[in-house]
């Protein structure tokens, strides 16, 4: 096996083993929906595997079908996650041992198969990216139906490095234009294809994700009982939910606390504000007299290099996301300080634009000019619309195999069960 052979089969193997300890628990935990929201943690184990089979055995190496009769069970499109718990899904043992199956198959596959081959789905290794990107994906998710699940000790935290307090409040984005998207990136997903020039004016972005100090005066200014602040869509979310703080935020009457992973704890005024919708994010940035960005402007903001005049992979250039550059792949379970990743600001000098928390963009999930499905229509295409907010940049659920500058995630704007939060943008004033 060659060395690029060689970290594929590092990855396939890191990504299940992450699967693998989100799953360690007991099965009355891992068979029960926590949420409406989201499945039950053992369809999401075994899902993986069945899409592992369908795209690496089938499709690109034409193996018969391994469990041809859990193909609808585990296919996200025909049933909706509510109804999940209904379906005869595997058990945990099973869904184990049809995964560890599954996966030797593919590593059989993988040992043999020419990358070089002038099929798309083996040209790079793409159909191996795009089963460990789509489990490391699930993975995030698994860890947000753990935090709805309430239940302590099943996440393991970590040491994240000090944030400081130097630095502007915004940085300036000058006027012209930047390549978005990718046409070279191996494993990038249709979506983020094909690359092409935009031009923008001038704009000021936030330097650092807004934190929950800052968020927390927007609620004590009574920001969820002002309309002025809301979108017609948004005001008739706060009142039909009757939301006043972010998920897992409460206040005692003297301090801010937030149950986080089934324990509470004082908030820390220092992170990036996290678990709050779009439309709180909207309303949010109207009342601080901003806006926020599109995804164009975070995209040019993060990625672009302006003295190069070309794109980078992560905002500091083309080096791996180490833990002294972005806050990725679950170091700790929670956002890091804000401050605490110079190194890894962009060239503009906006700063923790990858990892931390997923951003909400201004934007609509649209294609981009002379988008083709690949490889197949239901991972992006029917999504797009005016109907699914565009995210940017990765939280710290998300692994750094699965995050670069032109990734796109899109949700409801009504979503907050996420890792999500924001920045704010303005435009230059004439």
């Amino acid at each position: 096996m060659n060395d690029f052979k060689e970290r594929i089969a590092a990855e396939l193997i890191a990504v299940r083993d992450r699967s693998l300890a989100y799953t360690e628990a007991d099965e009355d935990l891992l068979v029960r929906q926590h949420s409406p929201l989201m499945s039950p943690l053992v369809w999401d184990l075994a899902h993986v595997g069945n899409y592992e089979e369908l795209w690496v055995l089938r499709e690109a190496a034409g193996i018969d079908p391994v469990r041809p009769e859990i193909d609808d069970i585990y296919d996200a499109f025909k049933t909706p996650r509510k109804d999940r718990p209904s379906l005869p899904f595997l058990g945990p043992a099973e869904a184990r041992r049809y995964i560890e199956g599954v996966r030797g198959r593919v590593l059989d596959v993988l040992d043999r198969i020419d990358l070089e081959n002038a099929s798309p789905l083996h040209r790079d290794g793409f159909v191996f990216g795009l089963v460990i990107q789509h489990e490391h994906q699930h993975d995030e998710t698994m860890l947000a139906t753990l935090q709805l699940s309430g239940q302590p000790g099943l996440v393991r935290d970590g040491a994240l490095p000090p944030g400081r307090d130097a630095g502007p409040e915004e940085v300036y984005v000058p006027a012209g234009g930047f390549l978005m998207g990718t046409d070279t990136t191996p494993w990038a997903y249709d979506n983020e294809r094909p690359a092409h020039w935009v031009d923008l004016p001038g704009y000021w972005i936030d330097r650092l994700p807004v934190g929950n100090r800052a968020y927390a005066a927007f609620i004590e200014d009574g920001g969820y009982d002002d309309p002025r602040w809301w979108t017609p869509e948004g005001w008739h979310w706060r009142q039909s939910t009757g939301a006043t703080t972010p998920l897992f935020w409460e206040n005692d009457g003297r301090s801010w606390w937030r149950t986080r992973f089934g324990r509470t704890e004082p908030i820390p005024m220092d992170e990036p504000v996290q678990h709050v919708c779009w439309y709180e994010a909207d309303a949010y940035a109207r009342w601080a007299g901003k806006r926020l960005p599109t995804e164009a402007e975070w995209e040019k903001a993060c990625g672009w290099d302006p003295y190069e005049r070309r794109a980078r992979r992560y905002p500091w250039g083309e080096a791996d996301p180490g833990p002294s550059l972005a806050n990725l792949g679950h170091r700790a379970a929670r956002p890091a300080p804000l401050g605490a990743y110079p190194g890894g600001a962009s060239a503009y000098g906006a700063e923790q634009m990858v990892g931390d928390v997923w951003e909400w963009t201004g934007s609509w999930f649209h294609p981009y000019p002379g988008f083709r499905s690949f490889p197949y229509k239901e991972y992006s295409e029917v999504f797009f619309g005016q109907e699914y907010r565009v995210l940017r940049g990765g939280s710290w659920a998300a692994d750094p195999a699965a995050v670069r500058t032109t990734f796109r995630n899109w949700d409801y704007p009504i979503r907050r069960q996420i890792f999500t939060g924001f920045r704010c943008a303005r435009s230059e004033l004439v």
